[in-house]
């Protein structure tokens, strides 16, 4: 074979070669990291306005407590939560109690297992209920509170996509739609004494109460704001502030209610349902968009929030307890 023919035959037979050559060549291993942008991804405005619109509509009938609206949204809300791939605890996902005034009212909850300590919880709460149908008039409650549960659910989700791209988390993450908010707080009540019976130990509680307005903005030429109510030396301050340096958030932050401390203590400490954790020792937080004057008003319709702002909001939540989970 001359040397012209033997390069011609190499060359045939150089590409069989070095294919055999690379498939018998140890897989070099894909690593992947896990990224907060897979949560991103998930949360959506218009699924955010869509669950609002559900909430409110006439088929729930204003979520009073004890009534059929409510038990239609406790169901789906226990079908949420399923979906989402959260577990149940103690084997359901609703929990029933009574009210004071004996109204039969339903907690919906679900969690997500911590890896190092899966025995301490972070609580994430927001309550469903609103004032029912008054005298014929429906009070839709968009704001107060579906766009809290909206938010939750958005909560939900993003921690769960971040569970599928497998990352896991210290604590477990309990997320609770309350209901009975009305009702002196009694679905807090009986959260609380359902964490002390079963001897869940609570590292902070978070709750999501009113967050899709931008009507009452800190600083008027601020639209995009949002309030943290907290102690002031327990470090969550710090921790959003840092989360809100995330790309794309900078939100216009707050941690009084518009400078009164008489207003910042009664949001705080009487007529919201983190009360119930702050009086028992537990350290508690509250997310708030503020008080407006469409608050307990037929007018709190899903039409009056701005959902683009409550999916900033909700993805800066999410920012401040993956720091802390």
């Amino acid at each position: 074979m001359t040397k012209l023919a033997k390069i011609f035959v190499f060359l045939a037979v150089w590409p069989a070669l070095a294919f055999s050559a690379a498939a018998a060549a140890p897989a070099t291993p894909v690593r992947y990291t896990v990224s907060t942008l897979n949560a991103e991804t998930v949360l959506d405005s218009a699924l955010l306005r869509q669950q609002v619109e559900y909430l409110c509509s006439p088929q729930t009938g204003g979520r009073a407590t004890g009534t059929e609206g409510a038990r239609r949204v406790a169901l789906y809300l226990e079908e949420q939560f399923r979906d989402l791939g959260l577990e149940p605890l103690s084997g359901t996902y609703l929990h029933g109690f009574r009210t004071p005034s004996g109204a039969f009212g339903r907690n919906v909850m679900g969690y997500i297992r911590g890896s190092s300590v899966p025995e301490r919880y972070i609580v994430v709460m927001a309550h469903f209920d609103n004032l029912g149908s008054l005298g014929g008039t429906l009070y839709p409650g968009a704001d107060s509170n579906a766009s809290g549960v909206a938010a939750l659910l958005g909560l939900a989700r993003m921690f769960g996509q971040m569970r599928a791209c497998g990352k896991t988390y210290g604590h477990s993450l309990l997320l609770v739609a309350l209901d009975a908010k009305e009702q002196a707080m009694a679905g807090a009540e009986a959260l609380h004494a359902f964490l002390g019976k079963n001897g869940l130990q609570v590292s902070l509680v978070v709750n999501l109460d009113q967050l899709g307005s931008a009507m009452a903005p800190v600083n008027k030429d601020r639209k995009d704001y949002l309030l943290m109510l907290c102690e002031p030396s327990g470090g969550e301050r710090a921790t959003l502030e840092r989360a809100n340096a995330e790309p794309g958030l900078g939100l216009d932050l707050s941690f009084d209610y518009y400078g009164s401390q008489d207003f910042t203590r009664l949001f705080y400490r009487r007529i919201c349902e983190q009360r119930v954790f702050l009086e028992n020792g537990i350290p508690a937080v509250m997310f708030t968009s503020g008080i407006t004057l469409n608050n307990n008003k037929p007018y709190d319709t899903p039409e009056t929030l701005d959902y683009s702002l409550l999916r900033r909001r909700v993805r800066l939540i999410f920012h401040f307890l993956h720091r802390l989970l």
